[in-house]
């Protein structure tokens, strides 16, 4: 009798975690489906116009060892600023020309050595405490690889001043010129997914949009409301969440495109794809206690839609634990009879893949051929070392990527 109850026990317990989890699973996927069908919605967006003429602004540009691109990039900003702007390159523990390099564009340059605290994030702090003695109204933050298209700074400008709120522009990564690999094309897709799909459905339902760490602007007095010096790995999106905390919403404003270069070789590309999971699996295990505790404390409740999305893992995760908690369900329910798992991991399955097709369909049918989409499967098991790494030994560090 003794060791019937304890089966007893044992099965009940392992139906309660595989019910749990595949409801976890089941509002995560949910949710990414909202996202991107809220996406499709024809709706116009709000235009700020009349802000620019009279508004002083400075593109900080964090710097580290970007010979290579820093000219190019300045070459799509320099051109577009009134006489009272600036743009201020930090160039963070470089050994190369890029101060040199940036200087001989006609960019302001600050140098910043300091071996102990690397990342982007320090850079930003340097480069916002030399703005401190004459600060502009608005500070655009792009990256040093990439491309500022025609206007987006003014419109970055124009809707952060207006509204007093940080401003995301629409920043994507496109594979390198004349590449085919499928390895590329699902990279390019799930930047499009992340970065454009994603932010849009939130903007269509009223929810704060991530900061994604170029084509940023804030007013001034904003981003000094919270300290940016931090070497997290995703000081970008860590960053979003500390202003939306404080109130302070960011906004999604497609009109103004910033884009750049996936990396070309596997092992930079590795390396970024490192950096951006383990940083996002940290943010998740960091932030959703401190979300939830303003949200329910607070009755700060605008904060719930923030949550569920943070919760969103990066695509070859969601797959990949999608997966797994499926295979888990089926055999425990052709052992055991318990079909509730099973049938709502399938439903948030149907939910996950429904949402990667509406994205594809309507933003990404003419960029990312459908046999490519299909080999997704493949791309996840080669991320399986990524994730086996952060089990065993977490990325800590910032670490640039190469630059090709």
């Amino acid at each position: 009798m003794h060791e019937f109850t304890l089966e007893v026990m044992i099965l009940y317990t392992i139906e309660f975690i595989l019910i749990s989890l595949s409801s976890i699973i089941f509002i995560v996927c949910l949710f990414f489906l909202i996202e991107c069908t809220a996406a499709l919605v024809s709706k116009n967006f709000s235009v700020y116009k009349d802000k620019w003429q009279d508004t002083k602004v400075t593109v900080l540009i964090p710097a580290h060892n970007e010979e290579i691109s820093i000219a190019s990039t300045l070459e799509t900003i320099i051109p577009v600023l009134k006489k009272q702007d600036d743009v201020v390159v930090v160039a963070d523990n470089c050994s190369d020309k890029t101060a040199e390099i940036a200087r001989s564009v006609g960019a302001t340059v600050i140098e910043r050595f300091d071996a102990l605290n690397q990342g982007k994030g320090y850079a930003l702090d340097y480069g916002l405490q030399y703005m401190e003695a004459e600060p502009p109204d608005v500070v655009v933050v792009i990256d040093a690889d990439c491309s500022v298209e025609p206007g987006a700074i003014e419109k970055l400008t124009e809707c952060s001043i207006s509204s007093n709120r940080p401003v995301q522009a629409n920043y994507l990564m496109v594979k390198p010129k004349n590449s085919q690999s499928a390895k590329d094309f699902v990279s390019q897709f799930s930047i499009i997914v992340r970065n454009f799909v994603r932010p849009l459905g939130l903007k269509r339902l009223g929810v704060p949009s991530p900061l994604l760490g170029t084509g940023m602007a804030f007013p001034f007095p904003v981003i000094r409301s919270v300290n940016v010096a931090s070497g997290n790995l995703l000081e970008d999106i860590k960053l979003g969440l500390d202003l939306n905390l404080i109130g302070y919403k960011p906004i999604f404003y497609p009109q103004a495109r910033v884009t750049a270069y996936l990396p070309s070789s596997s092992q930079a590309a590795t390396s970024q794809k490192t950096r951006w999971i383990h940083g996002h699996l940290q943010l998740i295990q960091t932030y959703i206690p401190i979300l939830l505790k303003k949200a329910i404390l607070q009755k700060r409740f605008d904060l719930l839609p923030t949550i569920l999305d943070l919760c969103i893992p990066p695509l070859t995760l969601a797959v990949m634990t999608w997966w797994g908690l499926m295979i888990i369900s089926l055999i425990f329910a052709l052992f055991q009879g318990f079909w509730m798992p099973a049938i709502v991991s399938l439903t948030a399955g149907l939910c996950l893949f429904a949402g990667l097709f509406l994205a594809w369909a309507k933003f990404a049918v003419k960029l990312i051929p459908l046999d490519k989409l299909l080999t997704i499967p493949l791309y996840v098991f080669g991320k399986i070392p990524v994730y086996f790494k952060f089990i065993v030994a977490p990325q800590k560090a910032w670490v640039r990527t190469d630059r090709d």
